[in-house]
Formats: structure tokens, C-alpha cells, sequence
């Protein structure tokens, strides 16, 4: 329920159980009725229901029920007014809404969608927040819905297995899609949905039971996690090798209070790398930035590059250091030589 209408019950509510306590205790006292007759007097009073007086009242008695009628007639219409005002706002706040976010869902074009905001589609959703991706995100629940735009993100509420609630999400114009739902077997119809409409679509996605592994990847999926064997190897590994994993943390998360990430970044024809070796390209001397790999535009992937490496364009540069720099190596490598 909307917070306003919650917040005008609750208002309304008082006021009229302000008026009903002040009717009794003043019926009580002035015309000596019981307190259920006060409190029956006092109601059929403002709700105007027309019933007699249960007994005939003094003159002081008049004169009190004279302010109650006016008062209490008061509150009821301000009752009705506020709930009826508020329901209206939050049906016309509902289709505006309705009408901005999908003339947002409308002008994205190489976009994400992540179907599921469970925890794994949660954190995958605050991933691609924080490297400023456009996305969307999509679940069946109301509520969590509401959690991702009250989060800063677009939201929309829909079944991802569904082919017209990926069509509402654009999957025709979309880049890439994160199947987290609650279920292997939902997964499998999402991702069989989603190739189905734009087989060029980048699909990764979980799998909860090793056997749906293989069934996930016929079906179109380009990654399959799993959760359960990647923690495990973790946890083998920070018994094993722990500085590796502290390594991997250092790298991968915020949580040493480093600001460090590794992107990859592609070199686009006609920039200024185009056909320089990485020695003649100076990244780490100019950007502070380790280019930990090279994946070829052939799609061979080579470690730890040599300063001889040629880099072409279409080759992607595996790169590790503070984000602006990163942020600054990318826009080298997509800007032209006539732009630069």
C-alpha cells in the first residue's frame, strides 16, 4: 500500500477516534448517558444517519451537540476528501509512471537486462550501476521492483520467461541479458525466450544444479556460473593460497578500501595505438595502468604480453589500475586520430 494512503488513514483515523472519544465523554457527562449510548449518540451524530435523539436533550446538551455536529461533519467529509484524493494521485501517479518508463525502455539501444533481482541478480544490477551501464531490470514481484528503482535503477515489472515482457523490455535493441532467476528451469526458458527474438543477444546466466550446466548452454547461453563450485574453490583456495585469493579480492571488490578495477577496453580503427607495440604505446609510464593481457582480434588470448606485442584494431587490452585512468585509456583507444 502507498505511503501517503497509509499516512492519511492513519491521520484520518485519529481524528475520527479523537471526535468519537470527546462525543462520549461530553454525552456521558452532560446527559448522564452509559458510555455505549455516548459512544452510539456521538456516532449516528456525525454520520448524519438522521436517527432520532435517544433521549430528549438539555439545553446545555444541544449547545455540545450543536459544535460536535459541526466538527465531526467536518472530519467525515475531510475523511472521504483526503482518501478519495489520495487514491485518485496514486492512480494517475501510477499510469505517468507507467508512461516515463516506458518512454525510457523505448529510447535505450544496446542495453542489459537482468531478469531476476534476487540476490544474484541484486549484486549483478549494482555491478553494472556502478560501471554506468544502461540496463534494465526485470521481476515478476512488485516489491523488489520497487527496491530497484527506489535504488537508482529502471525497473520493470514482468516475467522474464514471457516473450512480450522481454519485447516490453526492448531485447530486440538490448546487448546483453542476465538470466538470475529463482530457478534453473526458469533460466532455461528465459534464455531459450531471449535467442529466440535476438539471437545476437549476449546471454550469461547461473546454474543452482551442475546438470542444468550443459542444458543452459544449448540452450544459448554464452556464460554459465556456478555458484556453489565457485565458492567452494574459493574457500579451498584461501586455505591453500590465500594471498592469491587476497590478490583476487584486492582486484575485484572495494572491500581493502582500494580504489582498483580491471576492464577491458577495444581498440577501434583509426585511433592512435593502432599498429604501435605496447613499449611504443607507454600505458603504464602515462596512466599508471598494467595491461595484464591481450585478447587478439583472431580471439587468441595472450598473458602477460610481451612490450613487442602489436596491437591492431579489434584487439582488446586487458588492463588493471584506478578507474580514471582506465576511463582515460578507453576514450584513447575509441577516439580517432583526427579527434585526438
Amino acid at each position: 500500500m502507498d505511503r501517503r494512503l497509509i499516512r492519511r488513514i492513519v491521520l484520518v483515523a485519529g481524528l475520527m477516534a479523537l471526535v468519537l472519544l470527546i462525543g462520549t465523554i461530553g454525552f456521558a457527562i452532560i446527559e448522564g448517558y452509559s458510555l455505549f449510548d455516548a459512544f452510539y449518540m456521538t456516532l449516528i451524530t456525525i454520520t448524519t444517519v438522521g436517527y432520532q435523539e435517544l433521549k430528549p436533550l438539555s439545553q446545555v446538551g444541544r449547545i455540545f451537540n450543536s459544535f460536535l455536529i459541526l466538527f465531526g461533519v467536518s472530519i467525515v467529509a475531510f475523511a472521504f476528501g483526503a482518501i478519495t484524493q489520495t487514491i485518485i494521485e496514486m492512480e494517475l501517479g501510477d499510469r505517468l509512471n507507467k508512461r516515463r518508463t516506458k518512454r525510457m525502455i523505448d529510447s535505450l539501444i544496446g542495453h542489459f537486462i537482468v531478469c531476476g533481482y534476487g540476490r544474484v541478480g541484486k549484486n549483478a544490477a549494482l555491478e553494472l550501476q556502478r560501471s554506468g551501464a544502461q540496463f534494465l531490470v526485470m521481476d515478476r514481484s512488485e516489491d523488489l521492483v520497487e527496491q530497484a528503482m527506489r535504488a537508482g535503477m529502471l525497473g520493470v515489472l514482468g516475467d522474464g520467461t514471457k516473450d512480450e515482457s522481454l519485447r516490453a523490455a526492448g531485447i530486440m535493441r538490448a546487448r546483453g541479458l542476465i538470466a538470475a532467476l529463482s530457478s534453473d528451469a526458469d533460466n532455461l526458458f528465459a534464455i531459450l525466450s531471449a535467442k529466440t527474438l535476438n539471437p545476437k543477444l549476449t546471454v550469461v546466466t547461473r546454474a543452482d544444479d551442475e546438470d542444468a550446466e550443459g542444458k543452459l548452454r544449448r540452450a544459448g547461453a554464452d556464460v554459465v556460473f556456478a555458484p556453489y563450485t565457485m565458492a567452494g574453490l574459493r574457500l579451498a583456495r584461501s586455505l591453500l593460497r590465500p594471498h592469491v585469493e587476497q590478490f583476487l579480492d584486492f582486484t575485484t571488490s572495494k572491500t581493502m578500501g582500494l580504489n582498483v578495477a580491471i576492464e577491458q577496453a577495444r581498440v577501434e580503427p583509426g585511433t592512435e595505438f593502432v599498429g604501435k607495440t605496447l613499449r611504443e604505446m607507454q600505458i603504464r609510464r602515462d596512466l599508471g595502468i598494467i595491461v595484464l593481457a591481450v585478447r587478439k582480434s583472431d580471439g587468441e588470448m595472450i598473458f602477460n604480453p610481451p612490450a613487442e606485442t602489436e596491437i591492431v584494431a579489434g584487439d582488446f587490452l586487458i588492463a588493471m589500475g584506478e578507474p580514471p585512468s582506465l576511463q582515460n585509456l578507453e576514450s584513447r583507444l575509441t577516439a580517432s586520430r583526427r579527434g585526438v
